[in-house]
């Protein structure tokens, strides 16, 4: 009786199916999301090629990139052939790849637009499940002198604290903030504590001549701008 190997490792793939060979040569941008997947995980089950099960776990993810960053290490257990191990090192490599983003857009240090404060706070907060909150200080020219994590809280709420807002303001030597913070749920339309929030710190920092640019609420895709819609 012939007995199969306990798991179907790259080195046993035929040559055309062996994805990191296919990278070496000819490029990580010709292999799919389910190639790239595989060579992290190296090898399948019995059952399965490490080929198919990143497959199936895409397929259990629609296909999306942002959703397969959402999946925890529990999660990603569930699917046979991904051990702790596994699951561990592809969330190392999403993070790896979220830091990677985070830190390139160096041209956009300076909040033009709504999109512009978007485009740097998406990063931080497009991707998480529990709502935080942010805030950007920045200066005369609306450069960014720091941005920091005020809060953190549950799926639909975090708590603000207006002073250590403005120590933190005094602190930069800040003369504009910009606020962000999250909707995991996807909606953008704003909370009457989003609203009162806004004003409550616009009524604060005006007696400090620093001024709130904007506030933003970011979504996984998309964002509100309470500035665009005339709120502030």
């Amino acid at each position: 009786m012939t007995m199969l190997p306990k798991s179907f490792s790259i080195k046993n793939w035929s040559q055309d199916d062996r994805p990191r060979e296919k990278l070496r040569d000819k490029g990580p941008r010709v292999l799919s999301d389910a190639e790239l997947l595989a060579i992290l995980i190296g090898s399948g089950s019995v059952q399965e090629s490490a080929v198919e099960l990143s497959k199936r776990i895409l397929a259990s993810v629609q296909h999306d990139l942002q959703n397969l960053g959402k999946l925890s290490t529990a999660q990603l257990m569930t699917f046979k052939g991904i051990g702790e191990a596994k699951a561990i090192k592809i969330r190392a490599a999403i993070e790896l790849s979220r830091r990677r983003r985070e830190s390139t857009p160096k041209q956009l240090d300076k909040i033009i637009t709504s999109r512009s404060a978007f485009e740097i706070m998406q990063p931080l907060l497009g991707h998480l499940t529990h709502e935080e909150f942010w805030v950007l200080y920045l200066n005369n020219s609306n450069k960014i002198l720091a941005k920091t994590q005020l809060s953190k809280g549950g799926m639909t709420s975090t708590i603000v604290d207006v002073r250590i807002i403005l120590k933190q303001a005094l602190e930069y030597s800040a003369t504009a903030i910009l606020l962000a913070h999250n909707h995991p749920s996807g909606m953008l339309k704003p909370s009457v504590s989003d609203k009162q929030l806004t004003q409550k710190l616009k009524l604060a920092t005006e007696s400090l001549d620093i001024k709130v640019l904007d506030h933003i609420i970011v979504t996984e895709k998309t964002y509100f701008s309470f500035a665009d819609e005339s709120l502030l």
